[in-house]
């Protein structure tokens, strides 16, 4: 896994599940077995998630023809 660690990651999927934003369904099997899947506030977040995400790239693309110029 590159750039989180298994614990981090965890916590974050724990975080987001006490949040509303995923559901977490444990199976009885060995080894264990875990799925998320988005809840429907987590679904809706999608919309917002995806405007931040075209903000920070033509963000990320002003400061690099910027640096480049300065």
């Amino acid at each position: 896994m590159i750039g989180i660690s298994q614990k981090m990651l965890i916590q974050q999927l724990r975080d987001l599940e006490k949040d509303g934003v995923v559901a977490r369904k444990v199976y009885p099997e060995v080894p264990p077995k875990v799925e998320y899947k988005l809840t429907k506030d987590g679904i809706a977040l999608r919309a917002a998630l995806k405007a931040l995400k075209s903000w920070a790239a033509s963000r990320d693309a002003r400061l690099s023809v910027k640096g480049a110029a300065g």
